[in-house]
């Protein structure tokens, strides 16, 4: 009977053992936790809240520098739109992160104390960025979304068309209506839709190809389509749901532009990928929150 008993416990260390193990596994669909340990100068708290942020670089950084600018951490000094959690210098309320997709951070966000999500993927979540957040970028931040093309082609009376058409009032007023804050127009002097130096007649039945998100930015291009319309040109807004098609299209010369990433992206992609994308027009930012989702205020970071 002890024999029995001493081979039945050993089975359910071993099984016990093989569970632990296997629930520390991850792949690259999940969401990955980690803690930013403080550094020796640091005092972090004993108990500590879990932040959602973005895994790719640029939006790492963004959430990084927004919870700087809380004064919730500090970063290492040159860290800047590279910055990781391994870029944290002081941590001293014991943060710890959870580096989730971007496009999925609404989705764990009641299974987190707070997030911090880029705005396009809050509005698609239903999630108003002014009113939900509990705290939330300034609409001068550096990471205005733009319209980007192959390099060579920034010139051409197509793309040109485009970018006048997006840069009208036309498109800041539907902007500002539209998201309510959200998403903010950065075009410093809106104008009527049209570029003087264009040849639109000789563009009357062509079609410009415009890779881009759903939300905001094919809802924006909309209204610069009905714009382009009026002199007999096609818009042809062709929607992604990731970060990588759009640009790739781009490159290979199938989709005349794209629209749905910001600079600093833009500049990382072409890096890692040996591409040649350039931006020409910057118009409009939306501004990264934070947000609660255990949590319904700020308070709990420092408590």
């Amino acid at each position: 009977m002890k024999r029995t008993i001493s081979m039945i416990l050993a089975l359910v260390l071993v099984s016990s053992t093989i569970l632990g193990l296997s629930g520390c596994s991850g792949s690259n669909n999940s969401s990955s936790a980690a803690s930013a340990s403080p550094s020796s100068s640091s005092t972090g708290k004993g108990s500590s809240v879990t932040v959602a942020i973005p895994n790719d670089t640029t939006n790492e950084a963004r959430a990084l520098l927004l919870l700087e600018s809380l004064g919730y951490i500090t970063l290492k000094d040159g860290a800047g739109i590279t910055a990781t959690i391994k870029d944290i210098k002081d941590n001293p309320y014991n943060i710890q992160f959870d580096e989730v997709e971007a496009a999925q951070i609404p989705n764990v966000l009641q299974d987190v104390d707070y997030a911090i999500i880029n705005s396009n993927y809050a509005i698609s979540a239903g999630i108003n960025p002014v009113k939900d957040s509990l705290a939330i970028e300034d609409s001068s931040s550096a990471y205005s979304n733009i319209v980007a093309v192959k390099q060579g082609n920034e010139n051409t009376d197509s793309i040109k068309a485009l970018v006048a058409a997006l840069e009208s009032k036309q498109v800041a007023d539907f902007i500002a209506e539209k998201y309510d804050g959200g998403v903010v127009s950065v075009v410093s002097d809106p104008g009527d839709g049209y570029d003087s130096t264009v040849d639109y007649d000789a563009l009357k039945g062509s079609t410009i190809s415009v890779a881009a998100s759903p939300t905001p930015h094919a809802e924006i291009l909309n209204v610069a389509k009905e714009i382009l319309t009026v002199k007999g040109i096609t818009l042809n807004i062709i929607e992604y749901t990731d970060y990588v098609q759009p640009n790739n299209v781009v490159e290979s010369g199938e989709v005349d532009a794209n629209y749905f990433q910001h600079v600093p992206y833009l500049d990382d992609f072409n890096t890692q990928n040996g591409t040649h994308i350039v931006s020409v027009a910057a118009i409009h930012v939306e501004p990264m929150g934070l947000y609660g989702g255990k949590q319904t205020s700020l308070d709990a970071i420092k408590n």
